[in-house]
């Protein structure tokens, strides 16, 4: 009977403490994957890759046409060709096709190390101006992933506002 007694007794001391402890915590939400789309440094970044990348990239398609007018032309004309003339035609499109795949590997992975820094940069202000915000506004919690956060809670234009204003 004791042990009953306490347990009911717990159980109301909890239903009446949990809604007053939760009712004094302020949490917060942030779309991260939105702040580095939308946020002015974000869209700035991706303005620099694009311009940084932009002749590396038309060279590769420039070389992936002529693969493509050679490759065609093999098919096309192989069967009538001389012996030696195709193969000199074979080997040309083998080595331009190795320097296409070679240029292709150093362009994804020079994009992807510059894209890596870039987002680096914005992630390292996003947390800063989330933290801004969490401490002026007396935040308790901020989270960044969630299955589903409510739209009352999100504070994911607050954090894009502070970026576009330079925090």
């Amino acid at each position: 009977m004791k042990v009953t007694t306490l347990s009911v007794l717990a159980v109301a001391i909890l239903s009446i403490a949990a809604p007053a402890a939760s009712a004094e915590s302020k949490i917060g939400f942030v779309n991260s994957d939105r702040v580095m789309r939308e946020a002015a440094p974000a869209v700035r970044a991706q303005q620099r890759l694009e311009k940084e990348f932009e002749k590396r990239d038309q060279e590769l398609q420039r070389l992936g046409k002529e693969l493509q007018t050679l490759q065609e032309d093999l098919e096309r004309n192989g069967v009538t060709m001389a012996e030696a003339d195709r193969r000199t035609k074979e080997r040309n499109f083998n080595d331009l096709n190795r320097d296409f795949q070679r240029k292709q590997r150093e362009f994804r992975e020079d994009l992807n190390q510059r894209r890596n820094e870039e987002l680096a940069s914005v992630l390292e202000r996003a947390n800063r101006a989330v933290k801004q915000i969490a401490e002026a506004e007396k935040y308790d919690v901020i989270l960044q992933e969630a299955v589903y956060a409510s739209p009352r809670i999100d504070i994911t234009d607050k954090v894009v506002k502070a970026l576009a204003d330079g925090k």
